[in-house]
């Protein structure tokens, strides 16, 4: 049996050392040895400012994996790994690597962009959870999460059943507000031009958000569905850095897209959703990616634009500020979109301050939301956020991320806020000036 464990161990290892391999290969030595120490990481972020302890400083944290990159890919990490900090593949350092690349990161790229030197600190973060990964140290709530996806099709497990039953709810009740009967909710239609991934929580805990956007479609006359089972928008492996299994999620839904006969896919307001399907996952599948993927907000301003949906601005008239989603902003470049947008259907906007590519992570980020033990921390770090959304004097704030859209909720209860939390699309749909009857 020892011989066994200790055969697993070095398989592992040997997998894990290879990652740092192609790591050199594609110059990310240079990120790994680059660091002058001037601090700016760490006044950059959310989780620092919120608790200033030096394992908190995002250099620090990436420190952990440059150690292992100094054990075994420079002469004196081989030879004398003490003298320049390098260290093994130990059960004691993969936990405290664990700890700073999961429970103190949301991998916000903050720190990136304010680096004196423009070292890509995210990525050296998302080295450490590839690293993990290969060794089977994801913390059990993302390798839960990614499993249900991978055998359900979404993330929750919501069956087909309930998406479809769901969607049969919303219908009925569109009809009854539009008083048109043929205003539908369509569900696996062959030959729509668009599937619109949404998030299992507008299922199972926020279908008005799904039944806002389904009434911008109906009212811009647009060709659409839903799919019963390969519907989800997230991509939980995307925290964990399993790319094999990210992989797979995303065939899962391209085959789905081919299936039903569409010609375009549209994601719902989701940060890290947005950045896998449409930055991602050509990587992942290693094969070029035949469908359009867009946001939902690229095509709700085309509709405002080209005049296929009329808003009144004036139905908003609550003041209303905006969270810039790390991964749809710093990462995904849809920036001035959600602006433009909001400039169309709210009265009184106001910017948080930062803002855009400068707005700080909500905390709720890099699959911070999933891992149960991290939540009082994760509130914690959300003090920087609350802040923010405070000064503004908004009642209400705009966010087009579900993911934030959880955080926000608890950080609007934990800090007193007295705030409302709503997607785009839902302001969107608040601005309508008429629907389809």
């Amino acid at each position: 049996m020892i011989n066994m464990i200790d055969t697993k161990n070095v398989m592992d290892t040997k997998k894990a050392k290879e990652i740092l391999e192609k790591i050199i290969n594609k110059n990310g030595s240079i990120h790994l040895n680059a660091c002058v120490k001037c601090g700016l990481c760490g006044k950059s972020c959310h989780m620092y400012l919120s608790e200033p302890c030096v394992e908190n400083l995002p250099m620090v944290k990436a420190q952990k994996v440059m150690a292992l990159f100094r054990r075994y890919h420079t002469v004196l990490g081989k030879i004398m790994p003490s003298m320049v900090g390098a260290k093994s593949f130990s059960e004691d350092y993969l936990e405290e690597l664990k700890s700073s690349v999961f429970d103190r990161c949301t991998g916000c790229g903050r720190c990136a962009i304010n680096c004196s030197i423009g070292i890509d600190i995210a990525s050296i973060i998302r080295i450490g959870r590839l690293i993990l990964n290969s060794l089977g140290k994801t913390p059990q709530e993302i390798i839960k999460t990614t499993e249900n996806q991978l055998r359900d099709g979404n993330q929750m497990s919501v069956s087909a059943a309930e998406v479809i039953d769901t969607a049969n709810w919303l219908t009925e009740d569109l009809q009854l507000e539009t008083k048109n009967s043929e205003f539908k909710i369509p569900v696996d239609k062959k030959g729509a031009k668009i599937l619109y991934l949404i998030n299992p929580r507008e299922i199972k805990f926020f279908p008005l958000s799904l039944s806002a956007t389904a009434a911008i479609f109906e009212t811009s006359k647009e060709s659409w569905t839903i799919a019963s089972k390969f519907f989800d928008v997230t991509n939980y492996a995307f925290f964990s850095a399993d790319n094999e299994s990210a992989a797979k999620i995303t065939k899962q839904v391209l085959e789905e897209a081919q299936r039903l006969e569409v010609k375009e896919i549209i994601l719902s307001e989701c940060g890290h959703g947005f950045r896998s399907f449409r930055w991602e996952s050509a990587n992942w599948i290693q094969r070029e990616i035949k469908f359009s993927i867009r946001s939902i907000l690229e095509l709700i301003l085309e509709y405002i634009e080209e005049g296929k949906i009329k808003v009144d601005k004036n139905k908003n008239s609550s003041r209303v500020t905006l969270h810039d989603p790390c991964n749809l902003v710093r990462f995904g470049g849809i920036i001035s979109i959600q602006r433009k947008i909001l400039s169309h259907v709210v009265s009184d906007f106001v910017e948080m301050s930062p803002n855009r590519e400068q707005n700080f992570c909500c905390g709720g980020g890099g699959g911070m939301l999933a891992i149960s033990e991290n939540a009082k921390r994760r509130i914690e770090s959300g003090k920087i956020k609350a802040e923010q959304i405070r000064a503004t004097g908004a009642k209400v704030v705009a966010t087009p991320c579900h993911n934030c859209a959880d955080q926000l909720l608890e950080l609007n209860k934990n800090y007193s806020l007295g705030v409302e939390i709503l997607s785009i699309s839902e302001l969107v749909y608040n601005a309508l000036t008429h629907l389809p009857s």
